[in-house]
């Protein structure tokens, strides 16, 4: 049985494909995922793996998406963010009403990044890395997309992002009487970051909290012309 080694996502090491499978180290949250994998495909939803069982190692086994994974963040396309958040708003509605949402609007994948979607002819066409997800709301998993996607501090262009934010949404359909609280979910998302890194004592957490420190900030001073997009 050849394993290969795969690089996509950043946060589980130990993924590996083998043949036309993925096999993935089993978690706690590996019970949820398996749930998760299962009733999206029984909603028919095919922007997401199928999960399989457990190996004798007792690795999770997910079905293997064919595309590219992006190894880090760059600039996209508006085509590109558009499918994103189209992608996104099946997952979500496909959780909607369902036992695994305890209550909450949807099943968030809580980590909606390009690093965590599969692209085919150079647009996402599914998401990978359910390990997070949990019950939460839709616009927890659009603030950290709308970061993710579009806004980045260091190419300082503003109103070209917050054009992209809008995009997002829009590809999202995200209605208009949502669209005020969109730039507080990114903030929001962000200080939830710094949070996750702090209790990570990784070699690289360091600098990821400086970092959502950076595009905090960025995105405050730029508030006024990020949700005027939105408007």
């Amino acid at each position: 049985m050849i394993e290969q080694p795969l690089a996509g996502g950043r946060l589980t090491p130990g993924v590996v494909r083998v043949a036309d499978t993925v096999r993935r180290p089993g978690s706690d949250s590996s019970a949820f995922t398996a749930n998760l994998l299962r009733l999206l495909e029984e909603r028919g939803v095919t922007a997401a793996p199928k999960y399989l069982g457990q190996d004798e190692t007792g690795r999770d086994i997910l079905t293997y998406l064919e595309g590219w994974v992006p190894p880090r963040y760059q600039r996209w396309s508006d085509q590109q963010i558009a499918a994103a958040g189209a992608v996104l708003r099946g997952f979500h509605d496909a959780t909607r009403d369902s036992a695994l949402t305890a209550g909450q609007p949807v099943v968030c994948h809580h980590d909606p990044a390009p690093t965590n979607f599969v692209f085919t002819d150079d647009l996402p066409v599914a998401m990978i890395d359910f390990d997070l997800a949990a019950p939460g709301d839709p616009l927890e998993d659009l603030g950290y997309a709308a970061w993710t996607w579009c806004i980045a501090s260091k190419h300082n262009d503003p109103a070209r992002q917050a054009h992209q934010v809008r995009v997002l949404a829009d590809g999202y359909d995200l209605p208009a009487a949502d669209r005020p609280d969109l730039i507080p979910a990114v903030l929001s998302r962000l200080l939830r970051n710094v949070d996750f890194w702090t209790q990570r004592p990784r070699p690289e957490a360091a600098e990821r909290i400086a970092w959502s420190h950076r595009e905090h900030a960025f995105t405050t001073a730029n508030r006024d012309i990020f949700e005027a997009a939105l408007s």
